[in-house]
């Protein structure tokens, strides 16, 4: 989005693979080099783990076999999860694109022609800046605002109450803190902001510390997500056993590609927890690769905020045609895999040497 306030972020370090079949078919799959969230990967750390492990394990095999691969790419990487994203996404993508068919239909079949999403407004605020902000997002025909919390209590209530006052009821109003505050803060901050109606409160505190996110949820009304605290499904059961949140965000880097987003998914589902779509940062490979799991998606869904770092927010694309966004709906990509291809000139411009 762009609007004053948003902070600015110099560049975004991702990493795309690309899988080639014998007959010239190529899938894409991308990630981050974050650091943060469970990660301390770099560009180049991610590049020499493809390369050495992923590579000779997939060469000579077949896509189709996506399953067994990414099986045996975790034997040998455990833990991994921002290399089994990409590696796994691109599979995922070559696989379909064999078949003519669309990554969602490899999913099961499409349940959803566009997926309704949200906008995050970045932190650092005043009151004023982020009302604007928030009425941009409107204009652009968001309805689910997502405000970004944790530095300063008194100022992040004055803006979450300046939102709400500005919009009423016309949007759904959340807050996410990025495991930003300790607990005693967390909870003097929520407790004001109870009146609100905020829709959830995403990772309050750090993302090790569930007793605390089980305390909160146990003391205020209004629903937590967890973030940071869920990169596998032992955490996912873990936050489940303590009552830490009622809902859940991934990340396809954070939680390791489509393949196993869609375990955590189905896992959520069973314990009752509900489900945000989300991402970090990227580019619109990743915004085409949500879409098709989303999609393909057959239970409910809460409207998330995956276009992050995307939509208005990068200055430029690698795709040849970018996914769209329009009136807070994103469209699924059409045709083979992912449905999307690389502008290459792009790549080669912002190729990292």
């Amino acid at each position: 989005m762009a609007a004053a306030d948003q902070p600015t972020r110099e560049h975004v370090d991702v990493l795309v693979v690309r899988i080639t079949s014998e007959d010239g078919l190529v899938g894409l799959g991308e990630t981050q080099a974050w650091r943060r969230q469970g990660s301390g990967e770099t560009l180049p750390s991610l590049y020499s783990k493809v390369r050495d492990y992923a590579a000779p394990l997939l060469t000579g095999r077949s896509a189709l076999d996506f399953g067994v691969l990414l099986a045996e790419i975790e034997n040998r990487l455990p833990g991994n999860l921002y290399v089994h994203a990409a590696v796994g996404d691109a599979l995922y993508d070559l696989a379909a694109r064999s078949l003519g068919i669309p990554v969602h239909d490899l999913l099961g079949g499409r349940f959803r022609d566009d997926i309704p999403v949200g906008l995050a407004i970045g932190i650092g605020s005043d009151k004023g800046r982020m009302v604007a902000a928030a009425e941009e997002a409107f204009e652009q025909g968001y309805r689910h605002i997502r405000i970004k919390i944790g530095l300063d209590p008194a100022r992040d209530f004055q803006c979450a109450a300046a939102v709400r006052e500005r919009f009423g009821g016309e949007v759904v109003l959340r807050a996410d803190a990025n495991g930003g505050m300790n607990y005693g803060d967390a909870l003097r901050l929520l407790r004001k902001l109870e009146p609100l109606d905020l829709d959830i409160v995403e990772q309050p505190v750090a993302g090790w510390d569930l007793d605390g996110m089980a305390a909160l949820a146990r003391a205020i009304r209004i629903p937590l997500s967890a973030d940071e605290s869920v990169t596998s499904a032992q955490s996912l059961v873990e936050v489940s056993r303590r009552g830490a949140a009622r809902v859940f965000q991934t990340k396809t880097a954070k939680n390791g590609g489509l393949h196993n987003i869609r375990r955590l998914w189905a896992l959520a589902e069973t314990l009752g927890i509900g489900i945000f779509p989300g991402n970090h940062p990227s580019t619109g490979l990743n915004v085409a690769a949500v879409a098709h799991l989303a999609a393909a998606w057959p239970g409910e869904l809460l409207v998330g905020d995956f276009q992050t770092g995307y939509a208005d927010m990068i200055a430029e694309e690698i795709l040849e045609e970018p996914v769209r966004i329009s009136r807070g709906r994103v469209s699924v990509p059409k045709g083979p895999g992912f449905g999307v291809q690389l502008d290459e000139a792009k790549v080669r411009k912002l190729k990292w040497e």
